[in-house]
C-alpha cells in the first residue's frame, strides 16, 4: 500500500528539521533532517511505501546521531568512547551509535591516536603532570593501551623533564622540615604526579641544587652588606 505525503511542514525550533504528514493523521508520519528530505524527495505528493517509510527513519536516526556528535565534536577534540558515552546518553540506539563512529573514523574527524599523541604533549608542557599519569587520562578517556604507549614514547624526554622540574621548584619552597625530609615529601609529590622514578630524581636534585645555590648567594649578599 501506497501512502501520499499530504503536507511538509518545518520545525519551528529546529530549522533543519522537516515534519512529513498524511491525510487523516494528526501526527507527523515522519520528521526528517532536511538532507534527508531532498536525498528521498519528501515533498506533498510524493508516495511512499511502509518499507520505504521505515528505511527512512533508520536513516533519518543514523544521521541524527552523526549530527549530533559533530556538535558535541565542536566543543573540543573527543575520543571514541567518550562520543559512544555521549549518544548514549542522549538514548540513541548501538546501530545509529555504530554508523555514527564508523562515518566520523572514516572521515578522520575522530582518531584516537592523534587525539592521544596531541592530549599526552599538552598535559606534558602546562599540567606539571608526568606520562604515567597522562597514560591513566588516556586510557580513563577510552584510548586503547596501544595508543596510549604510542603517544607517550613520542613524547620529547626533556619536556617530561622540564615539566617535573618546574613542578619541584614549585613545590620546594612550600615545603617545611630539615633538607633530607623536604626531599622524600618532595619526591613522593613527584611521583603521585606520575613522574618515572629517573625523572623524579633529576627534578629532585635540579630543584634542590638550585634553592641552595640561591640560598648560598643570600647568604653571601648578607654578609657583604655586614
Amino acid at each position: 500500500m501506497l501512502i501520499e505525503i499530504s503536507a511538509v511542514e518545518q520545525d519551528r525550533k529546529d530549522r533543519k528539521r522537516y515534519h512529513i504528514y498524511t491525510n487523516g493523521v494528526e501526527d507527523p508520519l515522519l520528521s526528517v533532517h532536511e538532507d534527508l528530505l531532498i536525498k528521498f524527495r519528501l515533498f506533498k505528493g510524493t508516495e511512499l511505501t511502509s518499507e520505504a517509510i521505515a528505511e527512512i527513519a533508520d536513516e533519518d536516526e543514523r544521521y541524527h546521531a552523526y549530527a549530533l556528535a559533530i556538535a558535541y565534536l565542536g566543543i573540543k577534540a573527543r575520543t571514541r568512547k567518550q562520543i559512544e558515552q555521549y549518544l548514549l546518553r542522549k538514548e540513541f540506539e548501538p546501530e545509529p551509535i555504530a554508523y555514527a563512529l564508523e562515518r566520523l573514523e572514516s572521515e578522520h574527524i575522530v582518531d584516537d591516536g592523534e587525539y592521544a599523541r596531541h592530549f599526552a604533549k599538552q598535559r606534558i608542557r602546562y599540567s606539571q603532570k608526568g606520562s604515567r599519569w597522562i597514560r591513566q587520562e588516556l586510557q580513563q578517556r577510552g584510548v586503547s593501551r596501544e595508543a596510549a604507549s604510542e603517544a607517550l614514547d613520542s613524547i620529547d624526554k626533556d619536556d617530561e623533564l622540564a615539566s617535573a622540574v618546574h613542578a619541584a621548584k614549585k613545590k620546594w619552597r612550600s615545603l617545611k622540615g630539615e633538607n633530607r625530609e623536604k626531599r622524600q615529601k618532595l619526591m613522593a609529590f613527584l611521583m603521585r604526579r606520575g613522574f618515572p622514578s629517573d625523572v623524579v630524581k633529576q627534578a629532585a636534585k635540579a630543584a634542590i641544587d638550585e634553592a641552595e645555590f640561591e640560598q648560598a648567594d643570600e647568604d653571601e649578599g648578607l654578609l657583604l652588606d655586614n
